[in-house]
């Protein structure tokens, strides 16, 4: 099953059943203990504007990767051409955050209609729901899990990017690899950034082919500004700029990407059939409406969609309950914070509060809906939201409690397995006003420190449930042969509901806290009506059903005071995102404008025209 799922009746049995596991997910503390931010900041940088453009505008986390992006809009390429020379060369210069060895989601508008791609990684057929269970039951630590094979899953952002490309592609395929290939055989400077990922990383050292590529001859990193080139990548890019994806899922690459997982002292269960027989699909997008906005986000597997519709409609039902809770007027007030701005204590309340919620359910019932039935119809409902936002009062509820939505048919167990993705994100618009929002990834930092001519293996498997039952009841988000892990990713398209035009799209990296980071500029942009630059470099703040989470150093003593008196436990944390956004609007005359903004706390940037 995919998109909305449908209505159906419950019997008593059945509401026992789920009255039980929401009696164990509300006990469960561990599902809400989170782990630390994926990857590590880069600092902040306070020198970023929003940029202008007149015809088209890309974003990306990587100035390399942005300017690909711009060359083919130049070119007269449309969206997803640019997102596929983006992606290319995320591969090559941010290797520890996504590449064509993992997966993304695709959000796409092509100007008369929204496409939703699912580029998500697959079980391979050898998975067991044990897959991450020891001898003696207990689950993995991360690590043990993470490193080598056992935590590779069929790659799929090719496969997914080809779709896009068949149905809205204007620059031959090929053509879209020039950029990568031409710096993968020039070289690159390793950038600040990268450095300080590859210094911070105890498992490079213990993989020949990493510790060759991004280490010296005495084990130490490789120096920021050193000339970094990859042959091997740059002939993988011309395989397949000239066969297509098949050059990966078939022949000798396929056999090497299995040979290595199979092949490793934590061996995985990848095949070349696995690869062969990967397929991408095209999903339902999940639309709702929020005030005057249409918001179109990616469905089951992925929460982001879910969670962002949920935590948009409960705030509008706390405006329509309650008008003195409207989030509109709490517009963002000044600090002293490098941000320069600071969000009100009542903002960060109602957002916290309602991310809670969202949380609540999506560790219950969220997961791939071609193997669970996500009742996604009941959960976005603006009845069941209505009724979850009158649960949120002058004071934090703490934990929240999962709702019971219409459409359950199955009970599950509470997933306890946070996800910890580390991620990238490009946006784009093109000269005839299409778009896309795509969010990439290989999951935690450098994958699965699998590396296969030039470019990483993912380790996305760790985003299933560690533990596949309890309590005899299963977890939703359990490993199954075939089956894709749940995503909190959460590419966006934002449009006017009135003409119906599209207004931004926009998307961030981040794990879990993907959802906190897309609300709060979403909220930013859309209800307190700042720029894309100033909603991005807003602090970034929420709920993942834990404690409230501020990112350090961004926060005043009084906002922080006035929180505790409200209940909330805090937790002062990095929260490094990497928010990249665009927003299109239309004056009087007609004349389209672009505004484009790139997150200050990564090393990308908006260019355009």
């Amino acid at each position: 099953m995919n998109g909305v799922q449908r209505v159906f009746s419950i019997s008593r049995r059945q509401l026992s059943v789920i009255a039980a596991a929401l009696a164990l997910a509300a006990c469960n503390t561990a599902v809400n203990e989170q782990p630390p931010a994926p990857e590590l900041g880069s600092g902040y940088r306070t020198d970023l504007t929003t940029q202008q453009a007149t015809r088209h505008m890309a974003a990306a986390a990587n100035p390399l990767a942005a300017e690909a992006g711009r060359e083919m809009l130049r070119k007269g390429g449309s969206a997803i051409d640019a997102a596929i020379a983006m992606q290319a060369v995320l591969t090559l210069v941010e290797p520890q955050s996504s590449g064509i060895g993992g997966g993304a989601f695709i959000m796409l508008w092509d100007g008369k209609t929204v496409h939703a791609y699912d580029g998500r990684e697959t079980a391979p057929t050898g998975a067991t729901e044990r897959l991450f269970l020891k001898t003696d039951g207990k689950p993995m630590g991360f690590p043990e899990a993470q490193i080598g094979g056992r935590s590779v899953g069929t790659p799929g952002v090719l496969r997914a990017l080809e779709m896009a490309h068949k149905k809205t592609g204007h620059l031959p395929w090929a053509e879209l690899f020039e950029p990568a290939i031409r710096l993968a055989e020039q070289g690159f400077a390793i950038s600040p950034r990268l450095h300080s990922l590859i210094a911070a990383d105890r498992y490079i050292a213990q993989s020949p082919d990493m510790a060759a590529y991004f280490l010296n001859a005495d084990g130490t990193p490789k120096a920021t500004g050193t000339l970094l080139k990859n042959p091997a990548l740059a002939n993988v890019f011309k395989r397949i700029a000239k066969e297509g994806p098949n050059a990966l899922y078939q022949g000798p690459i396929a056999d090497e990407i299995a040979s290595k997982v199979q092949g490793h002292r934590n061996p995985g269960s990848l095949s070349q059939a696995d690869l062969k027989g990967y397929t991408a699909k095209e999903r339902t997008p999940l639309c709702t409406d929020y005030k005057q906005w249409k918001v179109c986000g990616m469905p089951p597997p992925s929460s982001g969609g879910v969670a962002i519709a949920q935590i948009l409609g409960t705030l509008q039902a706390l405006e329509a309950r309650n008008p003195a809770q409207a989030i509109a007027p709490m517009f963002p007030v000044k600090s002293l914070s490098p941000a320069g701005l600071e969000p009100t204590p009542e903002a960060v309340h109602l957002l916290a509060e309602a991310g809670r919620l969202a949380f609540a359910d999506r560790a219950l019932y969220v997961a791939d809906a071609d193997f669970v039935p996500v009742p996604v119809a009941g959960l976005v409902a603006p009845e069941y939201l209505a009724k979850r936002a009158a649960l949120i009062g002058e004071r934090s509820m703490g934990i929240a409690k999962p709702g019971v939505p219409v459409g359950i048919q199955v009970a599950y167990a509470p997933d306890r397995s946070p996800l910890r993705i580390s991620t990238s994100q490009v946006v784009a618009v093109d000269d005839q006003g299409g778009a896309v929002s795509m969010t990439t990834t290989v999951e935690a930092a450098f994958g699965s420190h699998l590396m296969v001519q030039g470019f990483l293996l993912n380790n996305q498997m760790t985003d299933f449930s560690f533990i596949p039952e309890e309590n005899g009841q299963p977890v939703a988000n359990r490993v199954e042969p075939g089956k894709r892990p749940r995503s909190a990713m959460a590419p966006t398209l934002v449009f006017d509901r009135k003409s119906g035009e599209l207004l931004a799209t926009v998307g961030s990296p981040g794990g879990s806290q993907i959802i906190e980071y897309v609300s709060k500029s979403l909220v930013a942009m859309l209800d307190w009506k700042l720029d894309p630059q100033a909603a991005i470099s807003l602090p970034n703040f929420g709920s993942r059903n834990g404690a409230t989470e501020l990112e350090a150093g961004l926060f005043s003593p009084a906002l922080k005071q006035a929180l505790q008196d409200k209940g909330h436990a805090l937790s002062e944390i990095d929260m490094t995102s990497g928010i990249q956004a665009i927003v299109r609007t239309r004056d009087a005359q007609g004349k389209v404008s672009l505004s484009g903004g790139a997150d200050p706390r990564r090393e990308g940037e908006a260019v355009g025209d």
